[in-house]
């Protein structure tokens, strides 16, 4: 089975419609050891079929409009934060302790961008908070990279020790993994059909007038939700007041979306108001921290009937690691990737935070399908996907993909510019093309925090 195919299906989608597409291939592309190139160029090209057939189903088309995927527009796009610039400015992409350490029998990932969690980190290393890039490569030089894996999760911080593909495979974690599909869907309930108005086709706009409650952070699910916004969902992105996004990526994920800050518990009254009003919840937090505030996917459909719930987390929901937060990096360097990409002296990466990007267009891609299913079928529903489910894909099973015929030559045709509240952006265009859809965002990013949480 091809890679396309397999996704496809994971998707509960109709095979007959994969003919209903093209592509560009290009040399040079999201170039790695592992396919990171098939792996990007399958994510971005279902969720285009995925938006066509809604759009066809919506618009009255007597057939799903063709798909047109290009890998220098998905490998663009699959690095759009590094693409960015907010008046000129290069974004930060890592902070200093976020990186590999040598460890006195290894390696291990740190991930400290955010202030607590850097706070976390240093406590659990006994470091203080002034402490520098040396002080913590010493004290991480004399312990094992489990124990530090163990010591700084105990603490609340994020670290992870570099395993091998088989080293993972043997791990629970990744038992657990493998008894799961690559994309989890169901139903909640049997909530009747739903009837969605019709759309017009110029653009064909398959989300359009859809109301889609964004509780995600980083990138994986604000790739997710930005899709969702491109392609004319009315999408607004709720966090906690005392817990800001970072700017830089708030910038990047942020476009076509209104953003506010609401605190679950003091504003409990107009979080209920607009679930009354929603048609999607897609949630990025690690599973179950949501689910004290009653926004598990049953509850949500219980006070929703009829609601689509889109999940995603670093580990999966299930599992010894299945309430451990996580990110893309992470997720690399235990399950193999990172040592696939690197050498014997030293981790490597792939090109881009491939688990993020992809896992966010198949999230997109299975909110859509979802929303199809629901016309026809009823039934509120859930999707849930996991950064370290599609690394197992791209490690074990994405088929490789036909040789480059085209030469990629930079990201040059692929990016834009525009100004924004934010200041002059330039940015990476969306990769998700099909007949008659849209090809950018229609709003530019807004300060994080600066709408007010209703709906238009």
């Amino acid at each position: 089975m091809t890679a396309i195919a397999f996704a496809w299906s994971a998707l509960g989608g109709d095979p007959a419609l994969l003919a209903r597409g093209s592509t560009v291939v290009r040399r040079g592309a999201l170039a790695a050891r592992l396919d990171v190139r098939e792996l990007a160029r399958v994510c971005v090209g279902t969720c285009a079929l995925a938006a066509a057939e809604l759009g066809a189903r919506r618009a009255g088309l007597p057939e799903v409009p063709g798909v047109h995927v290009d890998d220098g527009a998905v490998a663009t796009a699959f690095v759009s934060e590094r693409h960015l610039l907010v008046d000129g400015r290069v974004p930060v992409a890592f902070a200093p302790l976020s990186r590999f350490w040598r460890t006195a029998d290894g390696w291990v990932r740190t991930h400290a961008n955010y202030p607590h969690h850097r706070a976390r980190l240093l406590g659990a290393l006994g470091l203080a908070d002034d402490a520098t890039v040396d002080d913590v490569a010493g004290r991480l030089a004399e312990r094992s990279a489990l124990a530090v894996e163990e010591t700084v999760y105990g603490a609340g911080g994020l670290a992870v020790a570099l395993r091998t593909v088989p080293e993972w495979a043997a791990h629970p974690q990744a038992a657990a993994l493998a008894e799961r599909p690559l994309v989890e869907r169901g139903r909640l309930d049997r909530a009747p059909v739903r009837t969605l108005a019709p759309v017009d086709v110029r653009p064909l706009l398959p989300a359009a007038g859809l109301r889609v409650l964004d509780l995600t952070r980083v990138t994986g699910g604000p790739v997710a939700t930005r899709t969702l916004a491109l392609l004319g969902a009315d999408v607004l992105r709720l966090d906690p007041p005392r817990l800001p996004e970072l700017p830089d990526a708030h910038a990047d994920t942020g476009f076509g979306k209104r953003s506010a800050a609401l605190d679950l518990v003091a504003d409990r009254s107009a979080f209920e108001e607009l679930l009354a009003a929603a048609d999607v919840v897609v949630t990025g937090y690690r599973p179950g921290a949501l689910d004290r505030f009653g926004l598990s996917a049953e509850a949500l459909a219980e006070r929703r009937p009829g609601l689509v719930v889109a999940q995603l987390s670093a580990w999966g929901a299930y599992g010894p690691w299945g309430g451990r937060r996580g990110f893309d990096s992470l997720v690399q360097a235990a399950t193999g990737i990172a040592a696939v990409e690197g050498s014997p002296e030293r981790p490597g990466a792939l090109p881009a935070q491939a688990l993020d990007h992809g896992t966010g267009y198949l999230l997109a891609a299975a909110v859509l399908r979802a929303l199809t299913e629901q016309s026809y079928e009823g039934g509120s529903r859930f999707v849930r996907l996991a950064l370290a489910r599609t690394a197992a894909w791209l490690t074990d099973g994405v088929t490789p993909g036909v040789p480059g015929a085209e030469p990629y030559h930079g990201p040059e045709p692929w990016l834009a510019e525009t100004d924004s509240r934010l200041g002059r952006l330039r940015y990476a265009r969306p990769p998700v093309s099909f007949a008659g859809g849209p090809t950018d965002w229609a709003r530019p990013p807004g300060p994080w925090g600066g709408d007010t949480a209703r709906w238009v």
